[in-house]
């Protein structure tokens, strides 16, 4: 005789509860009464009894799917994207969703994402993250409207879709803050020929707390491509105007800045502190001195996507994480060797 499966009766009886309760703690239905000594109750007790709900069953009742949809804009293949995609499956796991993920290709045709969000669509996905990269403000296909939707990386135009974006304005600021406080005057900045939303804020935020310390930003801003190359072209170039401080664009250019000043003769941070950003792991750890940085919170703006989704499906409006349009993420200041007090010049 094949073993016995236990089913939520037992787990009920087990629980000393209805089958009601079990059925609402293990489905997570949103709007009943069940205490949470109660429902830890029923959850040890399926735990011990090796239950687990029908999903499929719950799904043509409720008309749920407890899927929820990603649709990555090239996102998949670029640095970091890795933590954005591991935020949203370790908020749907605590939420006990399914995420599915689709990557589309960078600035594809409108119907090409059209087309994938309807496979959502067909999948009865009970709502959908649409991220993206290099955009300000974009206009998403219409049928990303029919479920609750969310995006990362852009705002949607029409203000209809929440949206989580990085601070990088406030980061970069953070950067000249801290700087400023280390006692540096002539902060030079290596910004990036690239025209992307990055680009422009953190250039903004330079230059917001450059004028908030007072100080002047002639003569200190280069721009190159934002890769190594482009980060040693533009160093060498803000070199000859002395700076104590050189601010890039991205670790990567930060790792041309190291090499620049090492062809000057430079110690790092002695002579020249340098600062990155974006953290992009193993890249500032590698460099020596470490690469002070900022962190983009890539892992934080996936699980918030999933944790927005989730009340917007469950119609949580009111005071929920959906209050803000768009909700913008602290890009924290990751301190480590390469920034120390300017050295003083002779004859200063």
């Amino acid at each position: 005789m094949s073993e016995k499966t236990n089913g939520i009766r037992d787990v009920a009886a087990r629980a000393g509860v209805s089958q009601t309760t079990v059925s609402h703690v293990l489905n997570e239905t949103p709007h009943t009464r069940v205490s949470e000594e109660t429902a830890a109750r029923v959850r040890a007790a399926a735990e011990e009894l090796g239950y687990r709900p029908n999903r499929l069953a719950r799904g043509l009742r409720t008309h749920a799917s407890d899927m929820i949809g990603l649709l990555t804009e090239e996102i998949a293949t670029t640095p970091h994207a890795g933590r954005i995609i591991l935020g949203a499956q370790e908020e749907a796991s605590r939420r006990n969703l399914t995420l599915a993920i689709i990557n589309s290709e960078l600035n594809p045709d409108p119907e090409v994402d059209s087309t994938q969000i309807q496979a959502f669509l067909d999948r009865q996905a009970d709502g959908i993250i649409y991220a993206t990269v290099y955009h300000d403000v974009i206009s998403p296909p219409e049928n990303l409207r029919v479920r609750p939707a969310v995006l990362i990386g852009a705002r949607d135009e029409a203000g209809l879709i929440p949206a989580v974006l990085p601070d990088e304005r406030g980061g970069a600021a953070s950067v000249v803050d801290m700087l400023v406080a280390r006692g540096h005057r002539r902060i030079a900045f290596a910004a990036s020929a690239d025209d992307v939303p990055a680009t422009r804020g953190r250039l903004r935020g330079y230059v917001d707390a450059m004028t908030r310390a007072g100080l002047s930003t002639d003569g200190l801003i280069a721009s190159g491509g934002s890769d190594a190359r482009g980060g040693y072209t533009a160093t060498l170039e803000l070199l000859d105007r002395e700076p104590t401080a050189v601010f890039c664009y991205n670790d990567r250019m930060a790792m041309g800045a190291y090499r620049a000043a090492a062809d000057r003769g430079l110690r790092i941070p002695t002579d020249l502190s340098v600062v990155g950003f974006d953290d992009q792991a193993p890249l500032p750890e590698s460099l020596f001195p470490a690469l002070t940085t900022v962190a983009l919170p890539h892992y934080e703006m996936g699980a918030w996507a999933v944790a927005a989704l989730a009340e917007s499906i469950q119609g949580k409006q009111d005071g929920s994480l959906l209050a803000a349009h768009p909700t913008v993420l602290n890009c924290p200041l990751v301190e480590r060797e390469s920034v120390a007090p300017p050295r003083e010049r002779a004859g200063a």
